[in-house]
């Protein structure tokens, strides 16, 4: 199997984790990407053999307002720093994804004044995305945008990445995806590039844009919203879903990340076990966002300071962490456990078997004829899976 088949990612944010000033502070390197070094055994205890990290080059805030691609953030440390995290994770059979913003750059990028022609341009002016000033489109139609970002992802990968996350792909024509893929695979043929897509055809996007894989936010609203509502009809129908885009390619499933609510926020720490236990049956490359797996809370707004809750500091170690997440750490260890042992999950063809308000039942068949059977039942807040005479199960307490 590929790696995209055995991954389970575990996703950081990096400047929040190692508690990076997320405004301010552009100085000489202060060396905290290192910090990360020390949550490596921990990932691999976890069952996660992949570290996705959020953005990690020199910007001007939060890292989505890049301003070098090719330098990593004195807020985070510098070159060392990251080769000395790629080769420690590589030792502990880590892969590293990187989060490649390519849709836009901060408005204070050396290309918007000395590259005007790689920038979109509306009325003579910088065009912002999405309402934000501080950032302005890349010109896509231009060739030497795609030589941009193709010598990026390629200066990275040379340096030890596996793949890239792809931030805001929606907003990217897929033509352009297909361009730099290829020619990034000409000299990486296995590298992982994951599309974020929060709606839309998701197959018919991963088609025309030869993108390895997309975010499944379907799944995502489905799962915790079906556990909140008492409503497994709206779950069933996600994976009917689901299993039809399963079938097509393999899909980035996750119940938390850095841009949304924290899912023990959501459903509370019994509700949040019950949501992994879900996604880790269920086909797909999951990820964990960092903390979900110990009941870190947060919520998400759209105040200028928003995403500061769920994108908050480590403790210096593992160790340091508070006891009162042992229970739902188990439950993770427990389901991504039963996932490894059984790896053809990834890639299985899932079928409901049955669904009703608070009940629901679905069957997943390898291609070498193995299968599963889980059973969801919020009544008792239970999960219950079998395959192959191998057990899960998850109770709420």
């Amino acid at each position: 199997m590929g790696l995209m088949e055995h991954a389970i990612w575990w996703q950081v944010y990096p400047l929040g984790a190692t508690g990076a000033p997320i405004r301010g502070e552009h100085g000489a390197p202060v060396h905290r990407l290192r910090r990360l070094e020390h949550w490596l055994d921990y990932v691999v205890e976890l069952g996660c053999n992949g570290l996705l990290l959020g953005p990690v080059f020199a910007s001007v805030a939060h890292g989505y307002d890049t301003v070098d691609h090719f330098r990593i953030d004195p807020r985070l440390g510098d070159d060392t720093d990251f080769d000395d995290l790629v080769a420690t994770a590589r030792d502990r059979g880590i892969h590293v994804m990187l989060d490649g913003v390519f849709n836009h750059v901060a408005r204070e990028h050396p290309l918007v004044t000395s590259r005007p022609d790689l920038i979109r341009h509306v009325d003579g002016a910088p065009k912002g995305w999405e309402g934000h000033d501080a950032l302005v489109e890349l010109d896509h139609a231009n060739p030497a945008v795609a030589d941009l970002v193709v010598d990026v992802m390629t200066h990275w990968l040379r340096r030890g990445i596996a793949g890239w996350r792809l931030d805001v792909a929606y907003a990217v024509p897929t033509g352009f995806w297909r361009d730099v893929a290829a020619r990034v695979r000409a000299d990486f043929p296995d590298v992982v590039l994951l599309g974020e897509v929060i709606h839309g055809d998701y197959s018919g996007f991963i088609h025309d844009s030869t993108l390895d894989s997309l975010t499944q936010y379907e799944l995502w609203k489905a799962i915790w919203s079906a556990i909140v509502d008492r409503n497994l009809w709206e779950l069933a129908h996600a994976l009917d879903r689901h299993a039809a885009f399963a079938a097509d390619f393999l899909p980035a499933t996750f119940v938390g990340n850095h841009d949304v609510t924290r899912i023990a926020t959501t459903l509370g720490a019994p509700g949040a076990g019950l949501a992994a236990a879900i996604l880790f049956t269920l086909p797909g490359m999951p990820s964990v966002y960092y903390g979900d797996e110990q009941g870190f809370t947060g919520t998400k707004t759209e105040a200028w300071h928003g995403d500061d809750e769920v994108r908050p500091p480590l403790p210096p170690t593992p160790a340091d962490l508070s006891p009162l997440g042992a229970g739902l750490h188990r439950t993770y260890q427990e389901a991504i456990a039963f996932r490894r042992r059984h790896p053809w999950l990834a890639t299985a063809a899932l079928e409901v078997t049955h669904r009703a308000n608070e009940q629901l039942a679905y069957r997943l068949v390898g291609r070498d004829s193995q299968t599963a059977e889980v059973a969801v039942d919020l009544a008792s807040g239970s999960l219950q899976a079998t395959a192959d005479g191998d057990h899960l199960r998850y109770m709420q307490a």
